[in-house]
């Protein structure tokens, strides 16, 4: 049994009913992230998904987006739902990480910096080897307090930046999947 887990953070349909989505990043980010989902299973790799929810609009169980984007096809080991930006809080998912053995992470999805990047600092808090394939995670276009738009490749520099060597190891989808060191996940 692998000591390693997948993450698939908020890849769910509520994000195409959110003012900020665009489409123009979309294709590279689904091509991407089906790579690592196809290579963890391929590998012998525990796949968790995890979902986004809220009590109203898009992010709600009532409003029938809560389910997998579009067209990634995922067959995931375990499923949580989780109310805050770390998937690590309040979710559960902690508890299946220890029950199973996990030791480390690679993480993925939507939103780039903020539950991915939250997740993989949290997960590295706590002490996991985190993987961070920011080529397999979306985000958009934000404007700061200066009027500056940052785009979303500014927004996975800064993120990558900050995590590497710190809370995560900075990988393609490739070196993911081939483990630390680039040995085979074990």
């Amino acid at each position: 049994m692998s000591d390693t887990a997948l993450i698939v953070i908020d890849a769910q349909e509520s994000f195409r009913h959110r003012p900020y989505f665009r489409e123009e990043l979309l294709d590279a980010y689904l091509e991407r992230q089906q790579a690592l989902v196809d290579g963890a299973k391929a590998a012998g790799i525990s796949i968790v998904q995890i979902f986004h929810v809220e009590d109203a609009g898009p992010f709600s169980e009532a409003s029938g987006y809560v389910t997998t984007l579009a067209p990634l096809r995922i067959e995931p080991d375990a499923v949580f739902r989780k109310r805050r930006h770390s998937a690590l809080v309040g979710s559960g998912f902690d508890v299946w990480l220890t029950g199973n053995g996990i030791r480390r992470l690679i993480v993925s999805g939507i939103r780039t910096e903020q539950c991915c990047e939250t997740t993989a600092r949290h997960a590295s808090d706590l002490g996991y080897q985190v993987d961070y394939v920011g080529e397999a995670t979306l985000t958009f276009p934000m404007t700061d307090a200066t009027g500056r738009e940052w785009s979303p490749a500014d927004i996975r520099a800064r993120t990558e930046l900050v995590l590497a060597g710190r809370f995560a190891r900075i990988a393609t989808v490739e070196k993911a999947i081939a483990g630390p060191a680039g040995k085979a996940a074990a």
